[in-house]
């Protein structure tokens, strides 16, 4: 690459950055211009509480590859782990024949000999494969196939737990899966009838059927939905909600759709979110379960020219029509070896699951799992010489302020309660604080021993954290 090509690139990637910022999150602001948290959590994972930050940055934080166990766990492309209460469930395609694939035997063959696997577990690191009687080949002697000769909807089969209050006990799963026919396959779709989305639902998430026949997202919206189109129930834009694919100027991309009812789909909008040269080959879009009103993306960035070489990346929205792509370096990187770099070889499933006290933990494909530390996605981080974030005004409800944190033992944190203007509020200055350090996912801020801020909620005030070699993952007022 020419130093002048070069140049234009970072030159069109920075843009590219900040429009996909500028056109990000509709504050939550109030008349006086706060943004209203409430009680809810916040993490730093884009700049919707930060106004300032001296001497600190934002932080991106890297999973960990946990060890392998034995029996491997489950693996397979387009995979969903949820979580139900009791158990874990892993749900991932299997091909009845490996060797069957589009371009040796056509697409029909290859779409027909695709099937739905299922997994349990208890802690979500050791895994069975039921045997659950509902489906037999010999491909797949343990018998946990779940879902078999759904032409094109077992290529991703995308369920989750319908969290919508009020909902039937037989459709408290619900589950998205198919594709749309490409221009030169209309002699399939004449055959096998049109493509699309269509739903499933399911008392248990094992025993499946159709919500209906017809397609519920029209196979005219997606090109060409081959990717995993996950579909959930928003608390916060109190709707379902879908990210599927789209391409977008040539290039792979994510689109949004919305339905009060999991039937009727609004129109799709694209959501601009690449970066020059990238493909985005899934979206891994997911309310994350600490903080539901962020939408936190793992999608699997797939470079076309490099081998077809594919990493995850780590991307926020809160609903609407834009992804906040504050981190655009990769989260999950290929790794050491062949294997990480062969084609398409990286997928991260659906779902981000606490696996202890103190980790979540995200699978990808090949039976690996990465773990973070709970909200530890990102930080905003300041070096031992100190630094500082300045909050927006803000609103809150609740008695006092815990904050997730680490510091090095010669590193702390220091709040300060600030008016809009920025003058520190009597009692909660930020000498008046207690210095915190340690390691802790929730820690009560006090001054003078007094953690009590009770009589400020409903009141516009910013937060000005003074940081000494230290990381700040989240906060909430409770």
């Amino acid at each position: 690459m020419t130093k002048s090509t070069r140049r234009d690139f970072l030159q069109a990637t920075t843009t590219a950055v900040a429009l996909i910022r500028l056109s990000g999150i509709a504050h939550a602001r109030t008349q006086d211009n706060a943004v209203d948290i409430g009680s809810r959590r916040e993490l730093f994972v884009d700049q919707y509480l930060i106004d300032k930050l001296n001497g600190a940055r934002q932080k991106l934080h890297r999973p960990q590859l946990a060890p392998p166990v034995s029996p491997p766990r489950p693996h397979g492309h387009y995979a969903t782990v949820l979580f139900n209460g009791d158990k874990y469930q892993f749900y991932y395609r299997g091909d009845k024949d490996p060797k069957v694939t589009w371009k040796t035997h056509g697409i029909e063959a290859y779409h027909d000999g695709e099937v739905t696997l299922y997994a349990e577990s208890k802690d979500a690191i050791h895994w069975t494969l039921p045997k659950l009687g509902l489906f037999e080949h010999e491909s797949f002697p343990d018998g946990n196939i779940v879902l078999m000769d759904e032409f094109l909807v077992t290529h991703n089969f995308t369920p989750f737990i319908d969290t919508k209050p009020g909902i039937p006990a037989h459709e408290r799963y619900k589950a998205l899966g198919g594709l749309a026919f490409q221009p030169h396959q209309t002699a399939v779709r004449d055959k096998r009838g049109p493509g699309g989305l269509k739903a499933f639902v399911s008392p248990d998430g094992v025993h499946w059927k159709k919500l209906r026949e017809e397609a519920v997202v029209p196979e005219q919206w997606g090109k060409y939905f081959d990717s995993q189109n996950y579909g959930f129930w928003s608390e916060s834009e109190q709707r379902y909600v879908c990210h599927f694919r789209r391409f977008i100027k040539g290039y792979r991309g994510i689109a949004r759709t919305t339905s009060e009812d999991f039937v009727n789909w609004t129109e799709p909008v694209e959501m601009p979110a690449n970066l020059p040269n990238e493909h985005l080959y899934t979206s891994c879009t997911q309310p994350y379960y600490r903080a539901p009103h962020i939408y936190v993306a793992t999608p699997t960035r797939f470079m076309a020219k490099r081998g077809a070489a594919t990493d995850i990346l780590f991307m926020t929205t809160r609903g609407g029509d834009s992804y906040d792509r504050t981190f655009t370096e990769s989260f999950i990187r290929p790794g050491l070896g062949a294997s990480g770099w062969a084609n398409r070889a990286n997928y991260a499933a659906i779902g981000i699951h606490e696996t202890s006290p103190t980790e979540m933990s995200m699978f990808l494909t090949h039976g690996r799992r990465y773990t973070m530390r709970i909200d530890g996605f990102a930080s905003v981080n300041a070096p031992l010489a100190g630094g500082e974030l300045i909050t927006k005004p803000l609103k809150f409800s609740g008695k006092q302020l815990e904050i997730n944190f680490s510091t090095s033992a010669a590193g702390m944190v220091r709040v300060e309660l600030q008016d809009p203007s920025g003058k520190a509020l009597t009692g909660f200055s930020l000498d008046d604080c207690d210095p915190i350090y340690g390691d802790a996912l929730s820690r009560v801020v006090k001054w003078k021993g007094n953690s009590n801020v009770a009589a400020l909620a409903g009141n516009p005030l910013r937060l000005r954290c003074a940081m000494e070699d230290a990381d700040l993952f989240s906060l909430r007022f409770a």
